[in-house]
């Protein structure tokens, strides 16, 4: 059987193995609960205790600043209900964000054309106590002017929740250099396992827990740890760091060349920022074709993508980040790369997108 090519790795992607060996020796060692006091619970304890220091020293963070959570959602939340602030946020963030923000009765502002953010037009909101940020948009990777933002609310006395899940893993990061005070990461993001995450939270800062019932992560979350998905990201992000000298460089070139092999068909260009992105990831906006048959006929040929609302699976809504950026929001292809993507994955692609638009435009005719 042909191998499968995953060009939605911004999504998920394949665990490395690293992570993988680093999951199965935890779930092999006995499952203690790191709250007790028994052998198996020390050992567990330990080993959370490990992945939360490797954690801490490659974002450049102390260890008692990281925060496991089960992923993005549940780390933008915690922030959002915890911190009891006037808030403001993009309509180009995550619909985590996004919704979260508009459910509290916070500010949402605009964007451009290439869905990048005015920092001015974030901290120029009256009241506002905390801004939500993005290191890179989700949806068309157009890099975010963080450290404008984050000058610019901290001239205003402001808090700053960055969500740096597009750029952990795959571009040098430091928690204490960005000077924010909360950090939001997800390990699929990296070639680490699903329903693990982190919420890095600036030493000193107090926010009401999302989760109640318990003193887990020293009182910041409820509720008994997953140690073997700890684990596992810290595998994962370790192993990412150490690529982080040529990944960047190397992610950039296959979404260049997806890019290159994608706009020599009719009627197809790209969406965003294609000089300040994050090296993971385009969109393209396919003209007169609907978006689901591309997925689909691609699909079809071993080829997983994604199109419309990266955050939606079958409901067929428009992004509100493209209708933010005044685009055609209904018809766009967001392709993303990760570790295991190879120059074989773009030649594949290559030859699968002509063939199909091919076959849906004679079908259209």
């Amino acid at each position: 059987m042909r191998r499968r090519v995953n060009l939605d790795q911004v999504a998920s992607g394949p665990i490395r193995p690293a992570a993988l060996a680093a999951l199965v020796e935890a779930l092999k060692a006995g499952g203690g609960d790191p709250s007790r006091t028994y052998h198996e619970a020390l050992d567990a304890r330990e080993r959370l205790e490990i992945a939360r220091s490797q954690i801490a020293e490659i974002l450049g963070a102390r260890s008692r600043e990281v925060v496991f959570t089960s992923g993005r959602a549940e780390s933008v939340a915690t922030v959002i209900a915890g911190a009891g602030l006037p808030q403001v946020a993009s309509v180009v963030e995550h619909s985590s964000i996004r919704e979260g923000v508009a459910r509290v009765g916070g500010v949402l502002i605009g964007a451009d054309h290439m869905g990048r953010i005015d920092p001015a037009e974030l901290t120029g909101v009256e009241g506002v106590a905390l801004v939500h940020l993005q290191w890179a948009n989700h949806e068309v990777g157009t890099r975010q002017l963080v450290d404008e933002t984050v000058g610019l609310a901290r001239e205003r006395g402001a808090l700053v929740h960055l969500d740096a899940s597009l750029g952990a893993g795959h571009e040098p990061l430091s928690f204490r250099d960005l000077d924010v005070d909360f950090m939001t990461i997800e390990a699929t993001a990296f070639g680490g396992p699903p329903g693990v995450g982190a919420l890095l939270i600036r030493r000193g800062l107090r926010i009401d827990p999302l989760l109640v019932g318990g003193d887990q992560e020293r009182a910041r979350r409820a509720g008994l740890e997953n140690v073997a998905g700890a684990a596992a990201m810290a595998a994962a992000l370790a192993e990412a760091a150490e690529e982080l000298r040529s990944e960047p460089e190397r992610e950039r070139q296959l979404t260049d060349a997806l890019s290159e092999a994608a706009l020599c068909q009719p009627d197809v260009s790209l969406l965003g920022d294609d000089v300040h992105r994050a090296p993971q990831l385009i969109c393209l906006a396919v003209d007169g074709i609907e978006p689901q048959a591309v997925v689909l006929t691609l699909d079809r040929a071993g080829i997983a993508t994604h199109s419309g609302n990266s955050c939606s699976s079958e409901s067929l809504e428009p992004s509100p980040v493209l209708e933010a950026m005044g685009v055609d929001a209904h018809r766009s292809l967001r392709l993303s790369v990760g570790w295991s993507s190879g120059l074989d994955d773009v030649e594949r692609f290559g030859s699968a997108f002509g063939s199909s638009l091919e076959s849906l435009r004679a079908l259209r005719n």
